[in-house]
This record gives C-alpha cells, structure tokens and sequence, in this order.
C-alpha cells in the first residue's frame, strides 16, 4: 500500500519477518548510539542512584584495570559464546538474508589477516558472518578463533565497550594487530583470523547502492604488519553490502564532504546521512533495507616475512594483494551481482 509516496508494509506481516526487522533496528540503535549511552548511563549510576553507585566506582575501577584487554585478543571464547549464538542474531541474519562462502580451505594453524572490503554504512555482512556464529564461520574454517577489528575509541567508553567484547572484538591500534599475527591463541583454536575493514570510516562516505567504491590505494598499513609476521592476506568481499542503505552523497570538495571528513577526523565516526526504511514503511528510516548480502572469502596470499620492510617491498605487495583482490571479485561477482558486467570496483584515491 502506497499513501503520498510513502510505501507501508502490509499489516499481515509474519511474527517472524517483524522480529527479523526489530532485531536489526535495535543492532543499529546501539551501534550507532552506543558510546552516547555509555557515558549517559554511567553518569546516571553514579549521580542518581544510591547503593548501586559505589558498583558503579568498582566498575570504573575494574575498567582501569582491563584497559588493554583490547590489545590482547580480547575476551576469551567463554564470555563471548553464548552471545554469538543469541536467537537475536539468527533473526538479524535472515532479515537480509546474510550468507558466508568459502572458496577454498585455510590452513587452521596459520595467523591470518582477513582484509574486507567494502566497508558499506554499517559492516552488516563483517558483523553476521565473523562477530557472530550464526552462519557458521568456525564450521567453515576449523580451528580458528575470529576477531573482528573495532575502532579503538569504543573500547574506553564505559559499559558499551562491552558490548564490543562480546562481539569478539579487538582494538585496531598497531600493538593490537601485532598481538594478533603473532600470538598463538589458546586452545582449542590453533590459529586466528583477524578481520580488518581496511577502508574504515571513511570508505563508508563512498557507499551507495549498486557501486563499489573502495579506499585501498593508499592504505598501506595492513601491508606493513602482514609483512613484519609473514602473515598471509586473504581477501574478503561483502558483495550487496553497499545496497542496503542509501545516503546524501556528494563528491570531494564539496560543502557536506568536507563537513563529513572533519567530523570523522574529530570523532573516528563518519557522520552518514544515511536513508533506509522505518519499521512499518518501507520509503525511508534507519533500518537497513531487506537485501541480500554475501560474503565471500578468498584464497590466501602468502606474504614473506621482513621485519623491517621497505617502501618498495610495501609497494610490491601492496599492488598484489589489489590484483588478488579484483580477481576475486571478477570471480565470484556473476554469482550475486545483477547486471554484474557492467559492476566494477572503482578504487578510490
């Protein structure tokens, strides 16, 4: 039914399809305005309450001294299990659908670090296929113990930092990583697979639908770590990702991007404005819209080990790892791209 312009879901919507759309409204509200509800709800514990304030000082206490868990490979798979497994993120993955291919077997005792593109509004496909366990990713590739690279801000905000731990999250400082592609995690894993967005925040201002747009060109930096511990680049595509939100778009230069890339410098955050849909309507919102995303993870690139590399080792293996990432994609695009030949990725400076 359209009124004005306006689409409306039909009032006889399954249960099931209302809690799949209700369980990815809520997912972006926390996300979104997690870090504001950290710090609104420890202020509250400690100013407006009385008995519950004083377990609100031993928490900050607590906090000070689990300050670098994030650079240690994060909570241990005992306090992160059953949070993987919640009902909440079967729903979140079948409102989509989400999906996880594999196109080739991983050696489960290898450190690997897995660079995903696109970056998307919100990571939706990095976040249903590797924080969660909803589309078996630890069946996929046995023996590896997945963590999701977060922005290291999250984790110093009180309370919502752990929400980030129960998603299997680790900080994306350097000492971070470096934990990552050099420690052995503990059994009964017997290597890891480090998930990094390598476009971040600001790959997200290029998002919109039916394009890929990347930020890889100029980040060198994954290169640089990958090479310091021999750690092999597997390449991982979300293809779709870029179709469930639009948002105002404008091109470099301009007003509204210049605003955006100041914000996200100040804040880690890129300021989208974003459309999808609302909850009982399907002509704009918050709320992703209901399309498919795969996500696709590629055959590994072996990377030697050098401590110390040099600008042209970086530059060498930096211009590979790209051409292992097109190939990818020109492989796999026909399956779960429409009009797929005329679908390329743009690299963007």
């Amino acid at each position: 039914m359209e009124i004005l312009g306006v689409k409306f879901a039909p009032l006889n919507v399954p249960l099931k399809r209302r809690l799949e759309t209700l369980s990815v409204a809520v997912w972006f509200v926390l996300l979104v305005f997690g870090d504001l509800f950290g710090y609104l709800g420890i202020a509250y514990l400690l100013f407006y309450t009385e008995t519950i304030r004083y377990f609100a000082l031993l928490y900050l206490v607590w906090m000070y001294y689990d300050w670098n868990t994030c650079n240690e490979g994060g909570r241990s798979v005992r306090l992160t299990r059953w949070m993987r497994n919640t009902a909440w993120f079967h729903y979140f993955c079948n409102y989509f659908p989400l999906k996880l291919v594999k196109t080739t077997d991983l050696d489960p005792n290898r450190l690997y670090l897995f660079c995903s593109f696109p970056h998307g509004i919100l990571s939706m496909g990095v976040f249903g296929a590797f924080s969660t366990d909803v589309l078996g990713c630890k069946k996929l590739f046995p023996g590896l113990d997945f963590r999701v690279v977060v922005l290291d801000q999250h984790f110093r905000i009180p309370l919502f930092r752990e929400y980030a731990y129960l998603f299997s999250g680790v900080s994306s400082s350097a000492e971070s990583i470096n934990h990552q592609l050099s420690t052995k995690p503990p059994p009964p894993f017997t290597g890891r697979a480090t998930v990094l967005i390598v476009g971040g925040a600001s790959e997200s201002l290029e998002c919109k639908p039916g394009t890929y747009r990347i930020l890889v060109k100029r980040r060198k930096g994954f290169v640089k770590i990958a090479l310091k511990h021999g750690a092999p680049l597997v390449p991982v595509f979300s293809f779709g990702e870029t179709d469930v939100y639009d948002q105002l778009y404008r091109s470099e230069g301009s007003l509204l991007k210049r605003t955006q890339h100041y914000i996200r410098k100040k804040i880690g955050i890129a300021p989208v404005i974003l459309r999808g849909r609302g909850f009982f309507q399907y002509s704009f919102g918050i709320i992703a819209q209901r399309r498919p995303i795969t996500v696709v993870v590629g055959s590994p690139m072996d990377l030697p080990k050098i401590e110390e590399p040099t600008a042209e080792q970086i530059d060498h293996y930096h211009e590979k790892f790209i051409e292992h990432l097109l190939a990818l994609f020109e492989n796999e695009k026909h399956k779960y791209v429409e009009n797929a030949d005329s679908v390329t990725i743009e690299l963007v400076q």
